[in-house]
């Protein structure tokens, strides 16, 4: 898929507690919610300039969970892909970092089998969010390597690639945030060229083919500004792809190889990474108080062990 570095698009993933609006309004900078809801049962798009590039992001629900039944799955993974259409650069997993990872290993296994591998390993960037949970000068690293295990691993599965989405002090240094995330996601673009995958195509021959419909039935030459209004009517009405969710969401039948292919991997190398830290001896996973702040992370109840630190990006 050749990409046009004057436009990304972007695929915010995550239930809805997890600042999902918080991103599109940041990545956006727009001062309000946007029109749409990006919080509801529905995805959503979103469209609008930022230094100078135009960033389409689609908001998606968390489908992957279990409070989505198999026919509401089908619509939501339908829609993602229409509405993001021709395919996107990159794949935004937003986390709290005041939550446990329940949910997003499971997000990371759908995406890799509706997709193939590298779309986790290569175009899927861990965006973490709630950041004013942490204390003011508490380091998200020092932060992950000491409590959250569970933080750390999907951020490995994800080749290392990750980004913090900071709202607390706005202006300025927001603005920042965005640009290097966006500087993220263009490096993403020169590995990877974007995700590649027989769904996405045959999704974008489908919106085409409406769209082509729908100016035949309207009988008129039709503007550059109407095309877009167009193409937006028929990602709407484009759907019902063949997804097979029983061997996705199946707790007993391992997933088949993925039915797609995607470009050759790469890890974002400006993106922040974090080194494997091994579980020691007697170690289990549980939930912690620090300060009266709960969190999920490490309960160590053996001795021993050292940990590795962190990539410098």
């Amino acid at each position: 898929m050749s990409a046009s570095p004057s436009e990304l698009r972007l695929v915010l993933l995550g239930p809805a507690d997890a600042g999902r609006r918080a991103a599109v309004c940041s990545l956006l900078g727009l001062q309000d919610s946007p029109q749409g809801s990006t919080e509801a049962h529905e995805c959503s798009k979103f469209r609008g300039e930022v230094c100078g590039t135009q960033v389409t992001v689609v908001s998606s629900p968390a489908w992957f969970s279990s409070a989505f039944s198999s026919a509401e799955r089908r619509r939501l993974i339908s829609s993602l892909i229409a509405l993001s259409c021709p395919a996107p650069h990159a794949f935004l997993l937003c986390v709290p970092v005041n939550q446990p990872a329940d949910g997003e290993p499971k997000a990371l296994d759908a995406l890799e089998t509706l997709f193939g591998p590298p779309a986790v390993t290569a175009n899927t960037i861990v965006l973490f969010t709630h950041m004013e949970e942490l204390w003011e000068d508490e380091q998200l690293e020092e932060y992950i390597v000491t409590w959250r295990k569970d933080l750390q691993e999907l951020v490995e599965r994800c080749g290392g690639s990750y980004h913090t989405l900071e709202t607390r002090h706005g202006g300025e240094e927001e603005r920042k945030v965005v640009e290097g995330l966006l500087a993220k996601v263009e490096q993403v673009v020169l590995k990877t060229g974007g995700v590649s995958c027989p769904l996405y195509e045959e999704a974008e021959e489908r919106v085409r083919q409406r769209q082509q419909e729908i100016v035949r039935q309207r009988m008129a030459e039709v503007t550059e500004e109407e095309l877009e209004a167009v193409r937006q009517e028929a990602e709407g009405s484009a759907g019902g792809f063949h997804v097979d969710l029983d061997h996705i969401f199946s707790s007993t039948t391992a997933p088949p190889a993925p039915p797609c292919s995607l470009s050759s991997v790469g890890v974002v190398g400006e993106a922040g990474g974090l080194d494997p830290l091994a579980a020691q001896p007697g170690e289990e996973r549980g939930a912690v108080r620090i300060s009266g702040r709960p969190v999920c992370g490490r309960v160590s109840g053996g001795s021993g062990g050292g940990h590795s630190g962190l990539r410098g990006h």
